[in-house]
């Protein structure tokens, strides 16, 4: 016993010695390199604050729903149809390119009776600049600025159509550039006659999406209805009592998703396929 006192007082006042000893030598800190965020960290930042708050809503919900009714499927149902749901029963973007396709028509007009004054075609469009309409009013903008920038008018001309992106939109540049290549003085009538051509366009868009709307609105009409009669039954009732066991929630999941792709599958069908544009995105790569 008297032997091992000395020896454990002599390692303690080692580890003491080592320890001041790296106590006191100097060292840098080291700087770690900021990670970069994941895939689904950016997906989630993405995300708006009121898709947040509705996620979160639902997943609570989902919860209660869960303890009280015994579904534990609820806590995927739900969130996924707060979320699913609106975009899957919305309206796609087609109004607003109809709203875009009216404002060339505008524009096309406004322009063609500028160029009946007898001005050339930059005067034209710089003049058209303030009566512009608003769906196009950023891309005549640009337009303009290239031509005050002294691009060459037809490369100009191909970047603005690139910029609306549209048949249309091709339609109407095409004619410019072939009025700025051979400044043709008969460019007003020709404009004139775009700008029918256009107008006959908005209505076909017109009447085809109001033939769409007729199959989106029986949709969302069965898709609320069915909604209730879940909700409902969840809480009243023995009928959907299987739906409650673990092989019933997989079931009831499947189902929901198969109604989903459903949905989604007429959603892709009312969006329809843009008509092919004939003049290509050549113009930018060219001017840089």
């Amino acid at each position: 016993m008297t032997g091992l006192l000395p020896a454990v007082f002599g390692a303690l006042v080692v580890a003491g010695l080592l320890g001041a000893g790296l106590a006191l030598r100097p060292h840098t800190p080291v700087t770690r390199q900021p990670r970069e965020p994941s895939a689904l960290a950016r997906r989630l930042s993405g995300i708006s604050p009121r898709t947040r708050t509705t996620l979160a809503a639902s997943v609570g919900l989902g919860l209660l729903l869960a303890v009280l009714t015994g579904w534990i499927a609820a806590v995927l149902i739900l969130p996924t149809a707060a979320v699913g749901l609106p975009y899957l029963l919305s309206a796609p973007p087609a109004e607003s390119q109809i709203r875009r396709v009216e404002a060339m028509e505008d524009w096309t007009r406004s322009l063609a009776g500028v160029l009946g004054a007898g001005v050339g075609i930059e005067q034209a469009l710089t003049a058209t600049l303030r009566s512009t309409p608003e769906p196009i009013k950023a891309e005549v903008t640009t337009l303009v600025a290239r031509l005050r920038a002294r691009w060459d008018t037809e490369t100009a001309l191909r970047a603005f159509a690139d910029d609306l992106d549209d048949v249309t939109g091709d339609l109407v540049a095409a004619n410019l550039i072939l009025a700025a290549r051979r400044r043709n003085r008969s460019l007003s009538s020709v404009l004139q006659g775009v700008a029918e051509s256009v107008a006959e366009d908005v209505s076909s868009r017109r009447r085809v999406e109001a033939g769409r709307a007729k199959p989106r609105g029986s949709a969302r009409l069965v898709t609320l209805f069915s909604l209730g009669v879940l909700l409902i039954l969840a809480f009243t009732g023995d009928y959907v009592a299987p739906y409650r066991t673990p092989v019933g929630g997989i079931v009831l999941i499947f189902l929901l998703a198969a109604y989903a792709g459903g949905l989604l599958w007429m959603r892709k069908m009312a969006e329809g396929k843009p008509l092919p544009r004939f003049l290509g995105p050549t113009a930018r790569a060219g001017a840089r």
